[in-house]
């Protein structure tokens, strides 16, 4: 006998466990908002950006669309040189940083949006005056020693940042995360709750003896509350007594 599961029977199955449900979801969302106002160090950007553009002798010259494609294409080049070694040990000796360079690497990124010459240097830390610091000594370092390793003066860094040490942190997000955390918490206890109902094989209706035995059922002794019972009889005392009186 095939067997079918009927969107009454999951309702039924979810309101019978929905305090586990819900017991599950608000830990969830609690670990979540603990692990992220008080357990994960916040981390803070800054960004700088950087220049690619050859100067010229005579600023009345027209574009070179030539000139402007081969600073693009540099850039990618330039990513590279950016967080190589020789950039990144004069970094950290000048901000007397107490890191390794594949640490420091870590923490630069380099972005470009397509068919531009302006390069974005961002740096994350724990600490945003130290965030600033680096994304600014980067692109000041970068721009002085760049001249040197490429022989070629097309690179100016751009205004350097001042203002972002004052900034929000970037992660954690702790709504989006106790968001998740509620998301992920109800999934496991719906899944938790229709497991422990598969799971669950003891006999408590008369349609669970239907699909066990495949039987009709022919008739069912309902529970007998004994206060009710008590109370059934002394009514029926009571009235014995008055038709007995009443005959006399």
């Amino acid at each position: 006998m095939e067997e079918t599961i009927s969107l009454k029977e999951l309702f039924d199955t979810i309101k019978k466990r929905l305090t586990l449900i819900i017991s599950i979801t608000l830990i969830a969302m609690i670990v979540s908002g603990i692990v992220s106002y008080f357990i994960i160090t916040p981390e803070y950007k800054s960004s700088t950006q950087i220049l690619v553009n050859q100067a010229k002798a005579d600023s009345s010259a027209a574009l070179n669309t030539g000139e402007v494609q081969a600073n693009v294409q540099l850039i990618s080049t330039y990513s590279v040189i950016l967080k190589s070694a020789a950039i990144l040990n004069i970094v950290k000796e000048e901000l007397n940083l107490d890191m390794s360079v594949s640490t420091l690497n870590s923490k630069i990124t380099v972005e470009n949006a397509q068919n531009s010459q302006v390069m974005t240097v961002s740096v994350t830390d724990s600490d945003p005056t130290v965030a600033l610091q680096i994304a600014n000594k980067t692109a000041e370092v970068f721009e002085k020693e760049i001249k040197n390793i490429m022989t070629i003066d097309n690179v100016k860094v751009l205004p350097l940042a001042e203002d972002q040490e004052n900034q929000a942190p970037i992660s954690p997000n702790p709504p989006l995360n106790i968001a998740i955390a509620a998301v992920v918490g109800l999934m496991i206890g719906v899944g938790l709750a229709f497991l422990l109902e598969y799971l669950d094989n003891t006999v408590k209706t008369e349609q669970d003896i239907e699909k066990l035995l495949e039987l009709p059922v022919l008739g069912a002794i309902t529970t007998i509350d004994e206060n009710v019972e008590a109370k059934i009889r002394g009514t029926q005392k009571g009235r014995g007594r008055g038709d007995l009186l009443g005959s006399k």
